[in-house]
């Protein structure tokens, strides 16, 4: 990409569109094509078509996604398998139709089985059974992969596929029925100290290990990859580095200066009992991450003191 290059970020004001124009506009692109909900619903096939049309990109990093955690999947799952394929699909069939140079494909490690073998190679998708809790939306990203795949393959597109690992930061989705595990234990955190609350009651055993990189990471991983990588085969973006679910907690808990106590409620699900990706992969190209857990949750619970209680 050049630093006059046309490059459209669909979904930019979302947590990881929003780190990509950051990230964008920090190397000295400015040439951004940017809509809001408002003024593009992408679910919309003919406003898609029209805006590839008139605009004319030459980069597209498609990161608008219907996401959130255990409950919104379980509450939600029409929603989240419609939507997800319905606006990847417009925008990957509109890229090819206009000729667009390259475009990077937004994943998830929900794609992956849930008992894969950990850590978890690009290589297992597809290799066994997904997850139950959020199924629809892990579906709705395989079948992503395999439309840029698929472009590839019939047309010679570059579309590329990334898989990120949890992510969180700036402008993450704090609403506890619809955000994922990271950003509800802060705002459930925060919320019990301001109340004087003495517990906190968070769902499951607390056991299961989670990797988590930090928004920002990832849209470096994004801007690294869109230059140095070409293949249609899908990579791993992540840390490394996993976490127990209880380890989390008390660090989020230490973070707000929450001082109750914490009690697990087994009755609820835990999820897949471990998601820990290989990164091996983007690490031999030469890029690794640079924000520490701890370092990203202070960052992140600073953003959400100065901003969600506004």
């Amino acid at each position: 990409m050049n630093k006059d290059s046309r490059i459209y970020v669909a979904g930019h004001g979302g947590l990881v569109g929003s780190a990509l124009v950051r990230a964008l506009q920090a190397q000295g692109f400015s040439n951004l094509i940017l809509k809001t909900r408002t003024e593009l619903d992408l679910l919309d096939q003919r406003g898609v078509t029209l805006l590839f049309e008139q605009e004319k990109p030459e980069y597209v990093f498609l990161a608008a996604a219907k996401v959130g955690g255990i409950l919104a999947n379980k509450t939600y799952p029409a929603e989240f398998i419609y939507e997800n394929i319905v606006v990847q699909t417009n925008v990957i069939e509109s890229a090819h139709r206009y000729g667009v140079k390259k475009l990077l494909f937004l994943g998830s490690s929900c794609i992956y089985p849930r008992m894969a073998v950990q850590p978890i190679k690009e290589e297992y998708l597809l290799s066994g059974a997904l997850e139950p809790t959020n199924r629809p939306y892990g579906i709705a990203k395989i079948a992503g992969i395999v439309t840029c795949q698929s472009y590839a393959e019939e047309y010679g597109d570059n579309f590329i596929s990334v898989m990120p690992t949890n992510l969180y930061g700036e402008n993450d989705n704090f609403d506890l029925e619809r955000s994922h595990v990271l950003p509800a234990l802060i705002r459930k955190f925060h919320e019990a100290k301001h109340r004087n609350q003495k517990e906190v009651v968070l769902w499951g055993t607390g056991s299961p290990l989670r990797e988590f990189l930090h928004v920002d990471d990832l849209a470096s991983a994004c801007l690294f990859l869109m230059s140095q990588y070409d293949k249609s085969d899908i990579i791993n973006a992540g840390t490394g580095e996993d976490i127990s679910i209880k380890a989390l907690a008390e660090m989020v808990q230490a973070i707000t200066h929450y001082e109750g106590t914490i009690t697990w409620d087994p009755s609820k699900p835990d999820g897949t009992p471990r998601k820990l990706l290989d990164v091996s992969k983007l690490h031999s190209l030469g890029w690794q991450h640079n924000i520490s857990l701890e370092d990203g949750i202070k960052k992140t619970y600073d953003w959400y003191t100065k901003n969600e209680l506004s």
